[in-house]
């Protein structure tokens, strides 16, 4: 797992371009489940996801020379936005490379950062078969969504304000594409609380959950999403299999119409625009209400950038 003293680090090189995002206690959530729910709210976040995050403190990692060259990334939208973001205000000329599943929302958010846009690919990791191969063709430095341990140090510093805010909760729940942020989170709160944490994912994409289980990396099939945040393939070698192995305590694997309904929740009762992988954590909370009556709760909400197609089935 990462030292606290390295996220620590990271914080004080992002405070610069990521706000502290605050954590908001929902009466809604709690009153759902029988316990005390706190959300940590990234939706509030630069960019409007934790991404920009890791993002930044992986382009302030890259020596002068890194960055001339320029940088290459692979996402589903909100990476691509923290890469876009930061390089725009650091100079560094950037190409995202985005699959073909998302949303409009996302690829006009990224085009507005100047980069250089490519649509490739049915699902993330033929996006980031065409990203490495530009990072071996033109000298780029490629920015992974989650294999970097620059990256996963960015993200946890979320997991390190929800434990300065809230140092007695006693499970948190956090969404799992490529285990980037998961493994941020989970280095904190096992060294500084040892509080439970539980990762969740979708039927439609149970990647990392099914690797684990088997002890391996491996390819398993992916079903259409309303959480494309977190759709999509983990490269073999992936420092984030063995940190999720290893730290993450227990899996819920929530289903399609279960996110739906949590992102109509969260609009109508807490009021709040989150986006299908955001509401993960709360559609595991009200359909596996029993785990966690009478226990003080995380839930990280990832980001706000739904789309107008699913903003319209739930408004």
């Amino acid at each position: 797992m990462l030292k606290l003293g390295e996220v620590y680090e990271a914080r004080r090189r992002v405070q610069g371009w990521a706000r502290r995002t605050p954590m908001e206690r929902s009466a809604p959530l709690g009153g759902l489940c029988g316990g005390e729910v706190w959300l940590k709210l990234e939706n509030y976040q630069v960019t409007g996801s934790f991404k920009i995050r890791g993002a930044a403190h992986k382009l302030l990692s890259l020596s002068d020379d890194q960055r001339s060259r320029g940088v290459v990334t692979a996402s589903s939208g909100n990476h691509a936005q923290g890469v876009g973001y930061a390089a725009r205000e650091m100079g560094v000329r950037a190409t995202v490379v985005v699959p073909e599943n998302t949303p409009s929302v996302k690829i006009d958010a990224i085009r507005g950062y100047g980069v250089d846009l490519i649509v490739e690919g049915r699902e993330y990791m033929d996006s980031e078969r065409l990203a490495r191969r530009m990072e071996r063709e033109r000298g780029m430095t490629f920015v992974s969504a989650y294999n970097d341990l620059d990256i996963i140090k960015g993200q946890a510093t979320v997991g390190l304000e929800m434990v300065e805010d809230n140092p007695e909760l006693e499970v948190v729940l956090v969404p799992v594409g490529g285990g980037g942020l998961a493994s941020g989170v989970a280095s904190v709160f096992k060294q500084a609380t040892g509080a439970e944490v539980i990762g969740v994912q979708t039927v439609a994409s149970p990647v990392m959950y099914e690797c684990v289980k088997r002890g391996f990396i491996h390819d398993v099939p992916l079903g259409d999403t309303y959480a494309e945040g977190l759709h999509g393939g983990i490269e073999e070698g992936s420092v984030t299999f063995d940190m999720c192995s290893s730290l993450i305590d227990k899996w819920i694997i929530v289903e399609e119409e279960a996110v739906l309904e949590a992102i109509r929740f969260m609009l109508h009762r807490q009021h709040m625009v989150v986006e299908g992988a955001a509401a993960v954590g709360p559609a595991a909370l009200m359909t596996r209400s029993e785990l966690f009556k009478g226990r003080k709760v995380g839930v990280v909400i990832s980001g706000g950038n739904l789309s107008e197609e699913t903003l319209r089935k739930v408004a």
